[in-house]
């Protein structure tokens, strides 16, 4: 039974996985093929997925990740702020620039976490919540960072606030985990020889208390 159960989960979660890397949508022949699974099998599936809000179907019949994803996501947001904020403290009175933890939330980038310096005359006030293309700015930069060999961190500057210059590092090795932390200034030329090490820690801390 406990075998039984488990296959079932496990193939209910890639039934999300692999919608949520489907943004067209699938018809259920798709997904089984996706999955290696009989057609049976997948309509059992979506049929309880369905039920929980988790999946959905258009009129054309595809079918796509459901709204009821979001609520589970928004109770993993509390989680990520409560391991990253010390890490952003420490990295924001360690520069003096404030600090945050960004996340992707489909193509754009989403300010979940933010702390300012406490002991600096300026600053740049970082709203929790603020939303950007992850094309621009160093924190949407970052998370795109997903080659180990490749770039260690994103810098960047008015891409998004004229004047302002950003620096940040992906957060790598948690899974389902899209994320950068970083900080942004207003306070001339970042030295990116003391910076970067201080983001790209900080980036592995948080990975570390995520895991």
């Amino acid at each position: 039974m406990a075998a039984e159960t488990s296959q079932t989960l496990d193939r209910g979660l890639r039934v999300l996985r692999v919608l949520a890397d489907s943004p067209e949508g699938l018809t259920v022949t798709e997904l089984s093929a996706r999955l290696e699974v009989n057609r049976t099998v997948v309509y059992r599936l979506i049929s309880t997925l369905e039920q929980h809000g988790l999946v959905r179907r258009d009129a054309r019949g595809r079918l796509f990740v459901g709204l009821g994803v979001l609520h589970l996501a928004a109770a993993v947001q509390p989680l990520l702020r409560d391991q990253a904020v010390p890490v952003l403290r420490s990295l924001a009175e360690a520069i003096g620039s404030t600090a945050h933890l960004t996340v992707a939330d489909g193509d754009e980038a989403l300010a979940l976490a933010v702390v300012e310096p406490t002991w600096t005359d300026f600053h740049v006030a970082y709203r929790i919540g603020s939303r950007h293309p992850l094309s621009q700015g160093a924190a949407g930069k970052a998370i795109e960072l997903t080659d180990p060999d490749g770039p260690a961190y994103a810098v960047t500057s008015g891409e998004l606030q004229t004047g302002a210059k950003g620096l940040a590092a992906p957060v790598r090795g948690v899974e389902g985990l899209r994320a950068s932390v970083g900080i942004v200034t207003l306070d001339g030329a970042i030295d990116e020889r003391v910076v970067a090490p201080r983001v790209i820690a900080a980036a592995e801390d948080v990975a570390a208390r995520l895991r």
